[in-house]
């Protein structure tokens, strides 16, 4: 994709089962792995028996756990009923528990279950030692080794379930080598095995999901490869999906497009459930203004958002009915942003989208009328009154801040303390935590602000952890002891985790003095300010979780080739990456606010975040999530998922002096933003 902008346009026994670690480790590397694993036995018609035996009561009520997906319930029944068996009949039984622990997406009790069973000579249960071996080579990464068992058994007599398993196994190996050509051509193939509509629904379901891991130029790529109507059909469909996350104007129309020239085709089954009009959208703004600031000190930010805006336009121009014409403005050259609307509204723009800094916005909203709506890069202050049609949109570490209080009661932390900076940017961040978290039922039981400028932070944080109380204890007990008494001074008891709010080079100093003083094992949770791509070890900041936007972290599969991408043309702004998510996200906006009413705007997965529009016409952003772990981010699951916080548990304590300064970390230049 060229990003140039001109001013216009139009076991098998031994397997290796990964250690069981804490979910968010290696948590988007195997996020794809997981659901092809899992989806093949959901979808699947095949109970749960090894084929050619016939079902105890005891093995039809796990039979019925399975079809009702209860998968751990039929595990357990099948554990039950081993436990009295023996020989072969105990390892049948065991290897069935495996499967349905598989089918529960419980690889790691599933590996060492099977672990201990050696293939076995009667062809039934070896056929079932067979797929769960392929299986947890899937749950591995090692689509080879399953597909080497997999293609194997297929032309080997099998029983109809244990066939319809291995086909739908054998899709899913296809899917993570990225030949999603031969899953659809498997999968259709494994269609015409079944009679029930129910049956025949999961499995495109189960297709339809598989298709949606895979990577979009590998779906379009193959669609244009293959000959096939049928397959070209699904992966065309897919690769539109999988490139827009289902969503903005380019998924509507493009998937309506597709509707109407693939009549018949069993995708429409898919198609039919989605919410899509029943035609082409024609409802949206054909000419858009950008309001930029793209000389003068903030020109870098102004061109790290243009960038992310025109890639964004790019991803959906052969989506749409009719090319859009974008015009940018330069807010300085223009005269200012009240000029730079003005201009743009009279060359004809449907849409704005600026001004990106503060002071432009509330130039803006004070001096106009809004005849032409527009969607502003910063928030007004509050006590500034949007005018009708003004749209608002912001980085905002406010929105970062409540994040971190959410997370940490859903965490289960219910007292906190609070480091913050003692300037303006720590004033908002700590207003906003403590107001959201002590909705939420927590209690801030204090806080510190700390001098940035200055290094040593130990009185603050002495402070803070009650540290300097008992040290004055150990002083009056030595006075009256009168001799030397062994002392480790002991931190308060009463908080769960410290809201730690600082730009990386200060987190980093903070961090390490934390540690010195005996509270290094705290939880920590803070903004995205933390984690900066500066080129620097961030071994300091382990045990930090942050707040940030899912471009950062743990991007989208739609998403997930555009920050290489655009690290690569853009080299000299990777360290605001950030505002290329939210020039992408920008004009993801458009369409949905262009026809939206106060508050009516579904909400969007985007690359800064979900992105939610308020009563007040403000998009707030809910923040994916990360911890360092060995001097990288981690992606941390959902708050509802299993698992949780690493402690940062080291007892390494030093003070570290800090390092030369950046030209200019992200906190600085975007606090004034």
């Amino acid at each position: 994709m060229n990003f140039s902008t001109p001013e216009e346009t139009t076991v098998e026994h031994g397997i290796h089962v990964p250690a069981l670690r804490h979910p968010a480790r290696g948590l988007r590397a195997l996020a794809r792995l997981l659901l092809l694993a899992c989806m093949a036995f959901i979808l699947s018609a095949c109970g749960s028996t090894g084929g050619g035996f016939s079902s105890s009561s005891g093995e039809g009520r796990a039979e019925r756990q399975a079809q009702n997906g209860d998968y751990h319930a039929a595990a357990a029944t099948y554990v039950d009923l081993a436990s009295t068996a023996v020989g072969a009949e105990r390892d049948r039984l065991t290897l069935l528990a495996v499967e349905q622990w598989l089918n529960a997406g419980d690889a790691a009790r599933a590996g060492n279950a099977f672990a201990a069973i050696t293939r076995p000579a009667d062809a039934g249960t070896r056929h079932l030692w067979d797929t769960n071996s392929a299986t947890l080579k899937l749950y591995a990464g090692d689509a080879d080794g399953a597909l080497e068992t997999l293609e194997s058994l297929s032309r080997e007599p099998l029983s109809r379930k244990r066939r319809l398993r291995v086909d739908a196994l054998r899709a899913d190996a296809w899917v993570q080598k990225d030949d999603p050509a031969r899953a659809v051509e498997l999968m259709t193939k494994r269609e015409s095995m079944l009679t029930s509509s129910r049956d025949i629904d999961r499995n495109r379901q189960h297709l339809w999901q598989a298709l949606l891991s895979s990577d979009p130029a590998v779906l379009r790529a193959s669609a244009e490869l293959t000959l096939d109507e049928n397959t070209r059909g699904w992966l065309s469909l897919s690769s539109l999906a999988a490139s827009t996350g289902q969503q903005g104007i380019g998924w509507t129309n493009g998937a309506v497009r597709w509707r109407s020239t693939h009549p018949g085709h069993p995708a429409m089954t898919i198609v039919d459930d989605l919410s899509l009009p029943d035609e082409i959208i024609l409802d949206y703004p054909k000419k858009i203004a950008l309001l930029l600031p793209l000389s003068g000190r903030a020109e870098r930010a102004g061109r790290a958002v243009q960038n992310g805006f025109m890639g964004a336009y790019f991803s959906s121009l052969e989506s749409l009915d009719e090319a859009q014409s974008i015009r940018v403005y330069d807010v300085s050259a223009e005269g200012g942003a009240s000029a730079a609307y003005g201009n743009a509204v009279a060359d004809g723009a449907e849409f704005v989208i600026g001004p990106l800094l503060k002071d432009s916005v509330i130039e803006l909203a004070n001096d106009i009328l809004v005849p032409v709506p527009v969607l502003t890069l910063n928030y007004l202050p509050d006590e500034i009154l949007a005018p009708p049609g003004l749209y608002q949109f912001a980085l905002a570490p406010e929105d970062e801040a409540r994040s971190a209080a959410f997370r940490a009661i859903s965490d289960g932390h219910v007292r906190s303390v609070a480091l913050v900076p003692n300037n303006d940017w720590g004033r908002r961040v700590l207003s906003a935590f403590a107001t959201e978290y002590e909705s939420l039922g927590g209690t801030l039981l204090d806080y510190r602000s700390y001098t940035p400028a200055n290094p040593d932070f130990s009185n603050t944080i002495e402070e803070l952890m009650s540290l300097s109380g008992s040290v004055q204890r150990y002083r009056r007990l030595r006075a009256n002891l009168g001799g030397p008494l062994q002392f480790d001074p002991r931190r308060r008891q009463d908080t769960d985790f410290i809201f730690l709010a600082a730009d990386a080079a200060t987190g980093r100093l903070l961090k390490s003095q934390l540690k010195f003083h005996y509270s290094g094992d705290i939880p920590a949770y803070s903004t995205s300010s933390i984690y900066e791509r500066d080129g620097r070890s961030n071994s300091d900041l382990n045990g930090i979780m942050f707040a940030d936007a899912p471009w950062q972290i743990a991007p989208q599969l739609w998403l997930g080739h555009l920050p290489s991408l655009y690290a690569d043309q853009f080299p000299d702004e990777r360290r605001l990456s950030r505002l290329h998510a939210m020039g992408y996200d920008a004009y993801q906006l458009i369409a949905s606010l262009y026809t939206a009413h106060s508050g009516d705007m579904l909400e969007i997965d985007g690359a800064t975040g979900n992105l939610y529009l308020d009563v007040d016409g403000r998009v707030h952003r809910r923040l994916a999530w990360a911890q360092f772990q060995g001097g990288e981010p981690v992606p941390l699951p959902e708050p509802a998922q299993p698992g949780g916080p690493i402690r940062d548990t080291s007892k390494d304590a030093e003070v570290q002096q800090p390092l030369g300064a950046d030209d200019e970390s992200w906190y600085e230049q975007t606090t004034g933003l």
